[in-house]
């Protein structure tokens, strides 16, 4: 397979790997089931949603227990979290880059979790844009802020992590977007730390 990217290939290759190997996933679920209790609140509708970037799937054990009968579908590079995310029931796992996602079908809700802080600057539009149009009514971009793009080393490599004001930009690409609900949590939180994670909930404003 070919990438467009260093960043892709890097996620997609052994890196990728180690990150799965890595990562405890029990906590990591367990630490997600209120991040996502906030950001469901009040939402009805939502009965299909689309990660950009799933990799083994942490999120959709949680959304499977708060949203039972939503059709979840996940979009992965490296090919070992691919097959380990098609192993959660009533899940469809595309194993590709994200820049080679095309389906036509939209979905209640479209979101990235933690991915587009190591995507290629130069190349995000082309995420906001798949956000954006394959999207029903919900976009959700879970993320690191910051209000000025900058670049951050990630365990010692350059070019691999980058922060900016994600969800305020694609609000100024889509003037059909909204800004409805949004979150911190804390990295030193006694009992769901989430790294920092700051998270935008916006909405196509013809649904109103």
């Amino acid at each position: 397979m070919s990438y467009l990217t260093e960043q892709e290939e890097f996620w997609a290759g052994e890196f990728g790997n180690e990150y799965v190997d890595r990562n405890n996933y029990k906590g990591i679920v367990a630490r997600r089931m209120l991040l996502w209790a906030n950001i469901l609140k009040n939402r009805e509708g939502i009965d299909s949603v689309l990660e950009l970037g799933c990799n083994v799937g942490m999120n959709f054990h949680t959304l499977n227990i708060l949203l039972p009968d939503a059709q979840l579908y996940g979009v992965e590079i490296n090919k070992k979290a691919a097959s380990i995310a098609r192993n959660i029931p009533g899940v469809t796992i595309y194993n590709e880059s994200i820049y080679d996602f095309n389906e036509d079908k939209k979905y209640d809700l479209t979101f990235t979790n933690g991915v587009m802080i190591h995507i290629n600057p130069d190349k995000l539009p082309i995420v906001y844009e798949k956000l954006y149009k394959n999207s029903k009514r919900y976009v959700l971009v879970s993320e690191y802020y910051n209000p000025t793009p900058v670049e951050v080393a990630y365990r010692g490599y350059e070019h691999r992590l980058f922060k900016r004001d994600f969800a305020g930009e694609m609000l100024d690409i889509f003037p059909d977007l909204r800004s409805i609900d949004y979150g911190f949590f804390y990295h030193r939180d006694v009992n769901f730390p989430l790294g920092d994670n700051t998270w935008f909930l916006m909405e196509k404003k013809y649904n109103e």
